[in-house]
């Protein structure tokens, strides 16, 4: 087995399947978006021929859908996964969310949470996508007041409740819309066919892929990530490599891979925060140039895989910082040249 171009192959990053940016949010489960920019190239990069506009017209139509998720963090979801995703892992980003409110000596009665969220909704409602500072003076317009942290806690309550959700695709400033008017209903799906239907995207886009690395990234508990493994049954199978445990499964992509080439990722992508067992990209010497203890995660170079060097997405020119002699800026340039041409197609 060779994880890397498993890797590579199963997550869309070399030899990709697919033409339409929703459909490889669906294929993936979700994807991390905490950077507004670059969770576009994060997601365009996987497809054939990567565009802003395409990314766009996704967004703005309620295919792609980007609101806090798993783990309390942003992500992007497909609009038929968005409903059964908020019944499986709402409950647990709720008690998550709270815990860091708790640190942060912040707390929220439910009256004022339910007072709140009737203006934030009704806001949305009416104005179909809008910004926090339209909720600010929707606000003040019912003599309500409170600082930006605080209303951040409110409207990612909003977003787990599935009633608030992503809005239309701005530049540089994310927008919010009522999830009834954005998203069509889908019929509702038992916990343990959710189950079933996470891991069968996990793994089919993250494989070869470990217990831990699921626990991780779905912010389930252990309990139900075997679960969710044993109802996939005979679809799935395990392989031991350098004594761990990985699981594959029955549809895992082995053909594509090419060597010699390199892949400019953005910061907080799936290749890396999917998984716990970063190390089989990462060298653990160069991890901290990668991402910190703290969550921060940096724009990356990949080389056939392998995690190499550091790169600038907001340059005018291809930046680049490798961790060891042996590559040169020349050598990334056909890379940089498709990334550029992907800003280029920027809608207007």
């Amino acid at each position: 087995m060779n994880p890397i171009a498993l890797r590579l192959l199963n997550q869309q990053l070399v030899a990709p399947q697919f033409n339409d940016p929703a459909e490889v949010v669906r294929s993936m489960g979700a994807m991390q978006a905490q950077e507004y920019r670059m969770m576009r190239w994060a997601v365009e990069m996987r497809t054939r021929k990567p565009s802003q506009r395409a990314f766009k017209k996704a967004y703005d139509e309620g295919r792609i859908i980007r609101l806090h998720l798993m783990r309390g963090t942003w992500q992007l979801v497909s609009a038929e996964d968005y409903r059964m995703l908020i019944d499986l892992c709402a409950p647990k980003a709720i008690a998550v969310t709270k815990g860091w409110m708790s640190s942060n000596k912040i707390s929220i009665p439910d009256d004022e949470l339910m007072k709140v969220r009737e203006v934030l909704v009704q806001t949305a409602a009416d104005k179909g996508s809008v910004t926090k500072e339209d909720f600010v003076q929707a606000l003040k317009e019912k003599d309500m007041q409170m600082d930006d942290h605080r209303l951040s806690y409110h409207v990612r309550m909003a977003e787990f409740s599935g009633t608030l959700c992503s809005g239309d695709l701005l530049p540089m400033k994310a927008t919010y819309a009522f999830a009834e008017d954005k998203i069509s209903k889908t019929a509702k799906m038992d916990r343990d066919e959710a189950l079933m239907c996470l891991a069968r995207s996990y793994f089919q886009s993250r494989q070869p892929a470990t217990l831990e690395d699921f626990v991780w990234w779905s912010g389930l508990n252990v309990s139900d990530c075997r679960k969710a493994i044993m109802l996939l049954g005979d679809f799935i199978h395990v392989e031991r490599w350098k004594g761990r445990e990985f699981y594959l499964t029955e549809t895992c992509r082995t053909r594509g891979f090419r060597k010699g080439r390199f892949l400019l990722i953005p910061p907080y992508d799936e290749y890396l925060i999917a998984y716990k067992s970063r190390d089989i990209v990462l060298p653990q010497e160069h991890k901290h140039r990668a991402h910190n203890n703290s969550g921060i995660f940096q724009p990356i170079i990949a080389y056939d895989g392998t995690i190499c060097g550091n790169w600038a997405p907001f340059k005018d020119e291809c930046q680049v910082t490798f961790f060891e002699d042996g590559f040169s800026a020349e050598e990334v340039e056909e890379a940089w040249q498709g990334y550029v041409a992907f800003l280029k197609l920027t809608p207007h």
